[in-house]
């Protein structure tokens, strides 16, 4: 076994994470950790990697075994290259290159050098580190990071950063991996090559995850949910099938449990009558009562308020009973208002001949598109091919004004036309503010009435708790809350064309299956950048290639 952890108790503050989690890794298995948003996913990673030690319990690896994680930060980096960065954080490397590098110098006739050095050579080539830097400049290439590879690590962005540690992670060739959340914000290319990775590495990893590309291809599921780790064998697909049984199951339990407290009731309520009416000394109904109240507590204190969720398929083969059932105890997910239906087919937004760029370059071929009521149009690209470009040109054209990238060609909109853009990134202006202040904000700036209750009232749809998480500052927030504070941006005035760029990164899994139910209803147009396979399947409509031009 190569980590074990058994954890008693962990807190943060006055919010109670987990009690009695129990995990573990065998070797060269494949492992994803998922659960609802806030749960802790993150916190028990970082009690995994050890930069948490401040719980209850004990978490043990293997003597001996080669672990490397995901780092989350690079401060006091200096100037260190990414290439170099890459190098350091492979198991050994940097001990061995040492040896191999300086021994030829210094070690003279030294018979223990000597066995050093010789020693070093051979480890070297057994951990494959002789050719490891062109490999390094082949992964760089599938980030798109080739040419960051001799710039200083500080000169990356957040999400390129992000790639870099991927690529630590694919070339360390360690006993154990610990990835966090891999595929946000990759472009399809990249997501193959982590995939083709993820496919073929014969060591264990384990993965945060809610992509359902890559929960295909894990071995195992642990499910962090009320506290606990619940394991479920297999990919997502079988995860899906045992989650129902299991939920089905508990459901039936619960409601047993149920019927059961209120045959007890009633028979408390007829003992404690009896009681009342009786003169007899001792009363012969007190013992029984007591008998009853505490066979009453016991069921009481065995059963917990289910919180379940079936995925959209498996609840829609489940029997009456059992999803009455489902509908009556299943966990909140985000309430999307219902969108309009009341405008007709027609075009809301033309491309033609377009074509944006920086200084006199272009970034792509000319684009030709339409947008009517319900077209679905998904735009497909690398990173920096101009998709974020075109989404903000677009946003321009809707407010009247030409983009400073226009290079070619035209884009018309309707006067009908509403626009709302999902971005990855919160708007930095309601960073400083409270969850309540910046829904308040939103509302505010779109010209829309807001009061105290209908704030509240959309903080609960959105799975936030009005008391607490309203008074957290947005910079506090989690990824999936974010998230969830940008949805409601989105749809605050009731927009004719969505534009939504990776609209699932942060989001858990009832949480994207909310929003593509949501989105699937949408009477508007959507344009979309997503390489969640799943999500694109199920939305649909055509895809739109942005070509670069050499």
């Amino acid at each position: 076994m190569l980590l074990n952890a058994d954890i008693e108790e962990k807190s943060i503050g006055t919010k109670h994470l987990f009690s009695g989690l129990k995990l573990h890794v065998e070797r060269s298995e494949k492992v994803a950790i998922i659960g609802r948003n806030g749960v802790g996913k993150t916190t028990l990673f970082r009690m995994l990697v050890g930069l948490d030690k401040d719980y209850a319990g004990a978490i043990a690896t293997q003597p001996g075994a080669r672990i490397i994680a995901t780092a989350q930060e690079h401060a006091g980096l200096g100037d260190i290259s990414v290439m170099d960065y890459i190098l350091s954080r492979l198991p050994e490397y940097t001990h061995l290159k040492n040896i191999i590098d300086t021994y030829p110098d210094t070690m003279g006739e030294s018979v223990h050098k000597i066995a050093e050095y010789s020693e070093a050579l051979e480890r070297y080539g057994v951990l494959d580190y002789y050719n490891v830097e062109d490999r390094i400049l082949q992964s760089l290439d599938d980030y798109q990071l080739y040419d960051k590879a001799n710039l200083p690590m500080h000169t990356l962005s957040g999400g390129q950063k992000r790639f870099v540690e991927l690529i630590a992670v694919e070339h360390a060739d360690a006993d154990l991996a610990l990835i966090d959340e891999p595929t946000n914000h990759m472009d399809y290319v990249a997501k193959a090559a982590f995939l083709d990775w993820f496919k073929s590495v014969q060591r264990a990893v384990v993965v945060i995850s809610h992509d359902r590309d890559v929960l295909n291809y894990v071995g195992r599921i642990i499910e962090i949910k009320n506290g606990a780790a619940e394991t479920f064998a297999g990919n997502y697909k079988a995860y899906l099938a045992q989650n129902a049984q299991n939920a089905a199951t508990e459901m039936h339990d619960y409601a047993t449990a149920q019927r059961t407290l209120e045959n007890l009731h009633k028979q408390i309520q007829s003992v404690r009558a009896k009681k009342a009416s009786t003169n007899k000394t001792p009363n012969p109904f007190i013992p029984l009562e007591k008998r009853l109240l505490k066979q009453y507590a016991e069921v009481e204190a065995a059963m917990a308020q289910p919180n379940f969720w079936i995925d959209r398929e498996s609840a829609s083969g489940l029997n009456k009973k059992v999803s009455d059932h489902y509908d009556k105890f299943k966990a909140r997910n985000i309430r999307l208002h219902k969108t309009s239906t009341h405008e007709h087919a027609k075009e809301l937004l033309r491309v033609e001949g377009l074509q944006l760029g920086y200084s006199n370059q272009p970034l792509f071929e000319p684009l030709n598109f339409q947008l009517q009521h319900g077209d679905r149009l998904r735009l497909i690209g690398r990173n920096g091919a101009g998709k974020t470009t075109l989404v903000r040109a677009i946003a321009d054209a809707a407010q009247e004004l030409r983009s400073s990238t226009w290079r070619a060609g035209s884009i018309f909109c309707d006067r009908s036309l509403r626009l709302s853009v999902y971005e990855q990134e919160a708007d930095a202006a309601l960073l400083s503010l409270t969850l309540h202040q910046a829904i308040m904000h939103i509302y505010d700036e779109l010209g829309l009435p807001s009061s105290t209750e209908h704030i509240m009232r959309t903080m609960g749809n959105y799975l936030f708790d009005p008391q607490t998480d309203g008074q957290t500052l947005v910079s506090e927030l989690s990824g999936g809350q974010k998230a969830r504070l940008q949805i409601i941006r989105m749809l605050a005035f009731d927009p004719n064309l969505l534009i939504l760029d990776e609209p699932t990164n942060h989001l858990d899994l009832p949480s994207i299956e909310e929003l593509e139910d949501a989105l699937k209803n949408y009477h508007g147009a959507l344009l979309y950048v997503s390489h969640d396979s799943y999500f694109a399947d199920h939305l649909g409509g055509s895809d739109l290639q942005l070509t670069p031009i050499p």
